[in-house]
């Protein structure tokens, strides 16, 4: 049997918090809510350096609230006792700032939507339009259900890529490091036994001693220049122009995978909101805000003209050509079916699970590319160096 610790909340508001015994967390929670009371959070017990340190971002933050939020309210508390008791066990310094002042704003008068434009950095407007829905329709439990869902999600495949691209940012990193100790600290213990020794070297050796030399001699030159050509690309991307053809470039690169992963976002964003209430066009509208790719969002902009004018929604969406067809196919069976919504979340999960086929494709290329280019140049320089020794001796190479 193991030990959870947990903090749980009276039908009341008042705080609980101690530990159980059970085989799984999940029978720990049943537990718990047979008791009388209402689990918010439970977890094995940290001890010593088995404390995990994290880095909590707003995004986690978020998806603490919600989590804690929803089921508060499905537990029959009102909103008010139900913020408070997130404002008390939340350990993020941060969030309990924010939920303190979403609580005094609905206290003044605010409402829970209302009282979150006001903290536009942590909720996004898809967030704010779902809340919103669900307050007008009487329904806010379920959507923060619903909410607490797609963050899940997203978070899971944005981790998923993230912790794809870790190794080949490492293995590039390594290489990096390993050809510029071979340039700067290698090389010149060779160049004083070549000058010594006297004779001619060959044009590789030659190059490689004259970039040496340049690496030792004029590396603040380099920084300075991959500093300043970093800031001024860094700084193109962000405008307009620059990040349109950015995403171009990226497309026509990636063109496979950058159409699953915003497919996915789309999907699952849109079939969120029309889940949740919010109508039609307002979910459209939210839903192309959070795809990435500005190319993509410019024309799924264009096709809901064509939903305005009646057109439904797959029809226009087809005709932007940005969706692959199985997508497309799949949302005009749910507009026949009257299902749209149920349909779009079916898609989202459908290429998610693609897209990690993808990035595992992607990246069993990737990996030994990189680790063929580095090769490539390391040995080059090693066959160089070997060269120019023979040479001297007068040996065969």
């Amino acid at each position: 049997m193991a030990v959870f610790s947990y903090v749980a909340t009276t039908m009341d508001g008042v705080m609980v918090e101690g530990v159980i015994e059970a085989p799984t967390e999940d029978v720990a929670i049943d537990r718990l809510k047979t008791s009388g009371v209402i689990p918010i959070r439970v977890a094995a017990p940290k001890q010593g350096f088995k404390q995990r340190i994290t880095l909590k971002s707003s995004k986690n933050d978020l998806l603490t609230f919600t989590t804690e939020l929803s089921v508060l309210l499905s537990a029959g508390l009102p909103l008010d006792r139900s913020l408070n008791v997130v404002a008390e066990t939340s350990e993020s310094k941060g969030m309990k700032e924010v939920v303190d002042a979403i609580l005094r704003s609905i206290r003044e008068g605010s409402s829970f939507s209302e009282a979150l434009t006001k903290h536009p950095r942590i909720f996004p407007k898809l967030y704010i339009n779902m809340v919103k829905a669900g307050e007008a329709g009487g329904v806010l439990a379920p959507v923060l259900e619903k909410l607490n869902e797609f963050l899940e999600s997203t978070r899971e495949l944005k981790d998923n890529v993230v912790s794809a691209m870790i190794y080949p940012v490492i293995l590039t990193l390594t290489g990096g490091l390993s050809i510029i100790i071979l340039l700067t600290f290698v090389l010149p213990k060779f160049s004083t036994i070549f000058s010594t020794v006297g004779g001619s070297l060959p044009v590789t050796t030659q190059i490689l001693l004259a970039i040496s030399g340049f690496f030792r001699l004029y590396w603040w030159v380099g920084l300075l220049l991959t500093v300043g050509v970093s800031v001024g690309l860094v700084r193109y991307v962000r405008s307009e122009a620059g990040r349109y053809k950015w995403d171009v470039m990226r497309l026509r690169l990636m063109e496979d995978i950058i159409k699953k992963l915003e497919t996915a976002r789309f999907c699952r964003t849109l079939g969120t909101l029309l889940t949740s209430g919010v109508s039609v066009l307002a979910a459209l509208n939210n839903s192309k805000d959070v795809i990435g790719n500005q190319v993509i969002a410019a024309k799924v902009e264009a096709a809901a003209k064509g939903v305005k004018e009646g057109k439904g929604v797959a029809g226009p969406l087809g005709e932007a050509g940005v969706f692959p067809p199985l997508a497309i196919s799949m949302m005009k069976v749910g507009e026949e079916t009257g299902q749209l919504d149920t349909m779009l979340l079916k898609v989202a999960n459908a290429y998610e699970r693609s897209l990690r086929q993808g990035v595992k494709r992607f990246m069993s290329i990737l990996e030994p590319a990189i680790i063929l280019g580095m090769g490539l140049i390391i040995g080059f320089i090693v066959i160089s160096i070997l060269a120019s020794i023979f040479s001297m001796v007068d040996l065969p190479f």
